[in-house]
């Protein structure tokens, strides 16, 4: 398969047409109509995906606000059985359920009958040891294929599940799965990362000291003997008898919890969010199939479809990745380092594994993309890329040289190849977030591209960037709100007394009736949003980081791509610290090449870069080399507690250790702080 006969969107927007007579004459008129019918809008991705339910709902829609929406009330759902519903299909036409691979480079597939029956086996245990609807299933466990079944498992019955990446730290962790206190924990004894392999049994002693909930503990694990656990899931998984092969999903109600992710958790706990299985059910289809145009692998219209999206199982994309299984496409999955081995990193290591898996679609974070450029990468040199028709990005926004970069080089390939749609690859640039497990703002096949823009809002995703008034502006920058609910937004956060975290994470800033019109309170996201008037959307990095120089405010992202634009310069993170009647003062930490001086030259070359690529309003006041640049788990950059720091707050109420990638730089900006805040005073 190279691209699929005619784009998912518009195999849908055909089908609007014979089934619910809707004509549009552009993507912005169905948008329209997809966020002012909501009602007909998510009734016609229910029909249109054939989703399953023994009892009928009695609405859509049946409470119509933010939070507290409460979608098709009646109906009967379960993630694990929209997904099982593919197997006798998916594995008559050949297709395997997953393709996994480790650093190794050994390729594993898992077949859509083995892992429905794998997903039983641990299901039927889970039971007999006494877990019932609702209790937590956690695990700390890596990218691999089990994970993907342990969610399965506990999905099918009603279990809620949580995981956590065994890259993070007991604290961390801990932090996480002891607020919603886990009756089963299943986790890994090590992990090979980067070239090491890592021992994660002193974590699971700590965990097990830490979660006196956890009854029962499973080991994932290469050796032969459980140990200290209750049990080896290699011997759970192996079981074959006629109760397995008879189990089935129970149907639960459609706001029943599916699982609980976290927030970053840059300062206090991380919070809990919770989501159910009918919210991510048809948000997952509206987005993978619609959007980033990922067929089901066995019909012929996409036939041979293969989804790989680079995350570790600390990610939503991870979530999303498994997502895919919903409409019986092949998840590719890797586990382990993106850059290959620590000592000698190769940014290739990915595009093997894509050309291993025969993967159609490619997805990483938009930093991956960057560092392959800078490294230079031979794509002609990582195997038969011939089947990949799409890449995407995420997690911050893509720089338009990056993707020019990319762009050059794939024509060259479909030269070669003879995959056409290589010739003009075409790029789902996704916006969203773990809050809601979606995305706001992404891509449409049949649109045309812009590199450095992500294509449109998406359908159902009443999205607009407000003013400093609460006005949605078009050209300008601005908040980044939803103004309608989504299916996957959060039911609650957990053990969230009266959802006053939830309130205020999202709906404080613009609160019920915030500007007279009665239409309830609004979700702030966070982001700064410029829509074009074509429709064309800007992500310019968090709101609460914001840049205001000289009566202009813009986010970081154009900063960085212009500073990072450098091949001396690796990586950087600006803060902008106002102060009532005063110029704002402006420093820039950047991480430089092995063997470069930040010397008057190269400050030079850096306010040059921000000069041609900005202007010479946003130049900062100083430039700072320093080792590294402070990173969350999920590796964003963390200038809001920077900011925080320099603005003279104590480092407990800012910035949680464990929730950082890199806690041993923090030392360099505390003493930084500590002499910038005296130079203050004095």
């Amino acid at each position: 398969m190279t691209a699929p006969f005619l784009p998912q969107i518009a195999l849908y927007r055909r089908w609007l047409a014979e089934q619910r007579a809707l004509n549009f004459s552009s993507y912005e008129d169905m948008r329209q109509w997809s966020v002012r019918d909501i009602d007909g809008f998510w009734r016609s991705i229910w029909d249109y995906f054939d989703i399953k339910s023994p009892t009928p709902f009695h609405a859509v829609l049946g409470t119509r606000k933010m939070p507290g929406a409460v979608w098709f009330p009646g109906a009967s759902v379960n993630y694990a059985q929209q997904v099982f519903r593919h197997v006798e299909a998916a594995d008559a036409a050949g297709m395997p359920a997953i393709v996994a691979s480790r650093e190794d480079g050994l390729c594993k597939e898992t077949s859509w009958p083995e892992l429905r029956r794998k997903a039983a086996a641990l299901a039927l245990h889970l039971r007999a040891n006494g877990i019932k609807p609702g209790d937590r299933v956690a695990a700390y466990l890596p990218n691999i294929p089990e994970t993907i079944i342990a969610f399965l498992a506990a999905a099918s019955i009603g279990a809620i599940w949580s995981v956590c990446a065994p890259d993070m730290a007991a604290p961390a962790v801990i932090d996480r799965f002891k607020q919603i206190e886990p009756k089963v924990l299943i986790a890994c004894d090590a992990v090979t990362y980067a070239g090491r392999r890592h021992d994660r049994r002193n974590v699971i002693d700590e965990l097990r000291r830490a979660l006196p909930s956890v009854q029962r503990l499973i080991l994932h694990s290469d050796g032969e003997s459980p140990g200290c656990a209750d049990a080896l899931l290699s011997t759970i998984l192996a079981s074959k008898d006629a109760a397995v092969d008879a189990f089935e999903p129970v149907w639960l109600p459609f706001d029943h919890p599916l699982w609980i992710v976290y927030s970053s958790g840059t300062t206090g706990l991380p919070k809990p969010i919770v989501h159910c299985h009918g919210g991510i059910i048809i948000v997952a289809l509206q987005l993978l199939t619609l959007h980033n145009d990922i067929g089901c692998s066995y019909q012929p219209n996409s036939f041979g479809e293969r989804f790989h999206w680079y995350s570790s199982t600390g990610w939503i994309m991870w979530n999303s990745q498994v997502g895919a299984l919903l409409n019986g496409t092949t998840c590719c999955i890797f586990d382990g380092s993106p850059a290959g081995p620590k000592d000698k990193p190769d940014w290739t290591t990915l595009w093997r594994f894509v050309a291993d898996a025969k993967a159609t679609f490619f997805g990483a974070g938009a930093a991956f993309f960057a560092n392959c450029t800078k490294a230079d990468i031979d794509l002609a040199s990582v195997g038969d890329l011939s089947r990949l028709r799409a890449l995407g990005s995420t997690g911050s926004p893509l720089a338009a040289d990056i993707q020019d970069w990319f762009n050059t080089r794939f024509a060259a390939l479909a030269m070669a190849s003879g995959n056409v749609a290589q010739a003009d690859m075409w790029w789902a640039n996704i916006s969203g977030g773990t809050d809601f497990a979606g995305a706001f703002i992404g891509g449409n096949r049949e649109l045309p591209q812009v590199p450095g823009t992500m294509q449109c809002r998406l359908l159902g995703c009443a999205v607009e960037a407000f003013d400093e008034q609460g006005r949605p502006v078009i050209g300008e920058v601005g908040e980044l709100v939803c103004t309608e609910p989504l299916p996957s937004m959060p039911l609650r956060f957990w053990n969230d007394e009266g959802d006053r975290r939830y309130r205020a994470s999202y709906f404080e800033t613009y609160p019920d009736n915030f500007d007279g019109s009665g239409r309830g309170a609004v979700w702030r996201h966070g982001d700064w949003l410029k829509i074009d008037p074509d429709g064309y959307c800007v992500i310019y990095g968090r709101s609460d980081a914001t840049i205001n120089r000289h009566g202009l405010r813009m986010g970081t992202s154009e900063l960085y791509s212009a500073i990072e634009a450098l091949p001396e310069v690796l990586d950087s993170l600006v803060v902008d610290l106002e102060y009532l009647g005063r110029e704002s003062y402006m420093p820039l930490f950047v991480v430089l090449r092995e063997g470069i001086a930040l010397d008057g030259a190269m400050q030079t070359r850096i306010n040059k870069a921000i000069e041609a690529g900005l202007s010479r309003r946003f130049l900062p006041n100083e430039i700072f080399a320093v080792p590294e640049i402070p990173r969350t788990l999920s590796g964003k950059k963390q200038e809001l507690p920077i900011k925080k720091l320099l603005l003279g707050h104590q480092v407990d109420k800012v910035i949680n250790k464990d929730a950082m990638a890199n806690p041993g730089c923090l030392d360099w900006y505390l003493e930084f702080a500590r002499k910038y805040l005296a130079g203050r005073a004095a």
